[in-house]
């Protein structure tokens, strides 16, 4: 169908548009296949600047085709004089009737239309009406202009390929819904695991943990309970991944105190420990190995034991002002064992909590 629109248009505009296109086209493809050291893309545009050569040595035959014509074909007209004069010249016989002379014009009314003698038709040198060279010329420049302003305004307006091959962020809506166990049904009821992962997925999460230029590659909530409650304490979960570090956050509605949390820690293996206040709440900053767990899906005897994983960081921030029971919990860590300051923690408590109401213990 394109080919067949392009064949339909005026020389003039045709060869000149042809010439545009393979070359902007042509150059254009074959940037990218030097770029990408493409063979089948360096192809095209060889092909593309094929087309702008041919239609330029076109172009440049018609050129030369109009500043030097071939010589003019004799019109009909001049066959009656032709005539006349092959007949004067010719020798006249006693046996042979003497023809009667040829006018040398022949009236025409003026109402009556110019018409070629008859017995001849119009030779191969009748110039044929042609639309004006200064009609095509104006029509080129304008499709010419046309795709100018094509090319300048495309980039600004369709989106980039960096921009489409730019992976999105994870989203917490992408999981399915699971049921709520039975004590998140009661009042007041606690958060759930998306809303958590909706808390904790900002856009500045990132930005919060020095790593700006990351994206978030997984996001993930769940509605857990404590473990040795009988299902009778809830403790949603979410948790956000990037490349470098990983980012859990841990709400568990119990009757337990931040100061009573403190006085638990020491009996275990945490370390660095560091009461403080986070947004009027108690809280305390705390480090902890994380757990390595390695299965084996081969069978035979190659398991291993738990061991332990890399250092994390932990901020502990009681659940309201007044401390009466509950907390969240606020974990970073990466594979490389690195961790960022803790001032980041403090940061990502003070953007997140507050989105988050806060809900008295059972």
């Amino acid at each position: 169908m394109l080919g067949f629109l392009i064949r339909r248009l005026p020389f003039w505009v045709r060869e000149p548009l042809l010439v545009v296109i393979g070359f902007v086209f042509g150059v254009r493809i074959m940037y990218m296949a030097v770029r990408d050291q493409d063979l089948a893309a360096a192809g095209i545009g060889a092909v593309f600047l094929l087309v702008a050569a041919i239609s330029v040595y076109r172009v440049v035959r018609a050129l030369r085709a109009r500043r030097n014509p071939s010589p003019a074909v004799s019109v009909p007209g001049t066959v009656v004089a032709a005539v006349a004069q092959v007949q004067a010249s010719a020798p006249v016989s006693a046996s042979a009737p003497v023809p009667a002379p040829v006018p040398a014009s022949v009236p025409v009314p003026a109402s009556a239309p110019s018409q070629a003698p008859a017995g001849l038709s119009p030779g191969p040198g009748t110039p044929e009406k042609e639309p004006s060279e200064w009609g095509q010329a104006v029509a080129a420049v304008a499709v010419f202009g046309v795709i100018a302003a094509v090319v300048w305004v495309s980039p600004h307006v369709l989106p980039s390929d960096n921009a489409n091959n730019t992976a999105q962020p994870a989203s917490c809506s992408d999981e399915e819904r699971e049921e709520l166990p039975k004590v998140y049904e009661e009042t007041p009821r606690p958060a759930t695991g998306e809303e958590l992962c909706e808390a904790l997925n900002r856009p500045d999460l990132a930005t919060l943990l020095g790593t700006p230029e990351e994206t978030v590659t997984t996001a993930s909530g769940s509605n857990n309970t404590a473990p040795l409650t009988d299902e009778k304490v809830a403790a949603p979960e979410a948790q956000v991944a990037f490349d470098t570090y990983s980012v859990n956050l841990l709400a568990t509605y119990n009757d337990m105190t931040t100061d009573q949390y403190v006085k638990l820690m020491k009996y275990g293996s945490e370390q660095d420990i560091e009461t403080l206040t986070v947004l009027g709440r108690p809280a305390v900053l705390y480090s902890d190995h994380t757990m390595k767990i390695e299965i084996n899906f081969g069978g035979g005897n190659s398991a291993r034991p738990v061991e332990n994983g890399p250092l994390a960081r932990t901020l502990t921030v009681a659940l309201d002002r007044a401390d009466r029971g509950g907390y969240y919990d606020i974990t970073v860590w990466s594979d490389t064992g690195a961790l960022p300051d803790d001032s980041a923690l403090r940061d990502i408590a003070e953007k997140v909590l507050p989105t988050l109401p806060e809900r008295p213990v059972r």
